[in-house]
């Protein structure tokens, strides 16, 4: 049996067992299950979104979950209804939002952080409205493994596999439309449809790791791992599953920590993320650096 600390499972000496014990729970079960389809999702996503250079607009479509969970719970329906509704209103809205330029780039992101701030104030009226329990707060803003459902599961999967199959069928395009949009529209690639279609798809995966991570927090598996891979190797493919790997690894590490310990799992998985993307960018320095250190024997 695992020992209690303040109420909280403490680790034993038989890490292990600790583990085995941990997945007994259904409700375990069901968050590494619902976790990884996630972080699957998220790192596929979030690599087109930071080489876009779209995170404002995903940073948005997570804050926005917020309000469509709580509103979700004070009508009497499942959250996770509530973060997929209001994501994917928010993505065509934000897709729909007329691009004149560079210089519109300022008056975009104005108008989609004002909405920002409404909707997130919206949130914490209806959590004010909502008599009943709600989960609290700081779950729906930092995450929580707790109550995951089988139906959420599946609901999380059948998503998940809509996304990347959308995503497989466009990613050549969408790769040359977010390396080279003006090229690529002279090539005949219908750049602005593209735009549109992957805004849908960041808004419905921003939904589905806002349930892991929490609204605020989201950027943890949307950002940090593509954001990882994209400074160890250029390469796509390789980079890609990089992203994959280290989204699945800091999404395990932080159920396993969360579920140990009495802080929220989107703490965690924040703070492994940021680790890993640490120590990529000081590797990253180092290796740039090192051909200066090393004598080359030849006089400059």
């Amino acid at each position: 049996m695992i020992s209690l600390v303040d109420g909280y499972p403490a680790w034993s000496w038989n890490p292990i067992t600790d583990l085995q014990e941990m997945w007994t729970y259904a409700f375990m079960v069901n968050a590494f299950r619902a976790g990884t389809i996630v972080a699957i999702a998220a790192a596929l996503i979030g690599w087109f979104m930071v080489l876009r250079r779209q995170t404002f607009a995903g940073h948005t479509l997570a804050v926005v979950g917020f309000p469509g969970a709580a509103g979700a719970a004070l009508i009497g329906v499942s959250a996770t209804y509530g973060y997929f509704a209001f994501c994917l209103a928010a993505a065509l809205v934000i897709a729909a939002i007329p691009r004149a330029g560079r210089a519109s780039g300022g008056s975009e992101s104005a108008l989609i952080g004002t909405v920002q701030a409404f909707l997130l104030a919206c949130g914490f009226l209806f959590t004010a409205l909502y008599k009943g329990l709600l989960g609290g707060v700081t779950s729906l803003l930092f995450g929580s493994f707790l109550g995951i459902t089988t139906t959420q599961v599946w609901v999380l999967f059948f998503v998940a596999v809509v996304v990347l199959g959308v995503l497989a069928v466009i990613a050549r395009p969408l790769l040359f439309a977010s390396v080279d949009p003006e090229v690529a529209a002279g090539r005949g690639v219908r750049v602005g449809l593209l735009s549109t279609v992957f805004m849908v798809l960041l808004g419905a995966a921003a939904a589905g790791a806002s349930q892991i991570t929490g609204s605020l927090l989201v950027f943890a598996l949307l950002v940090m791992p593509a954001a990882t891979a994209q400074a160890i190797t250029a390469k796509p493919v390789v980079s890609l599953a990089l992203s994959v790997l280290f989204a699945l690894a800091v999404t395990w590490l932080g159920l396993i920590a969360a579920y140990f310990s009495p802080y929220p799992i989107g703490f965690y998985v924040a703070t492994f993320a940021f680790a890993g993307y640490l120590l990529a960018r000081l590797g990253r320095l180092v290796v740039s650096r090192l051909p200066r250190l090393l004598p080359t024997g030849v006089p400059a």
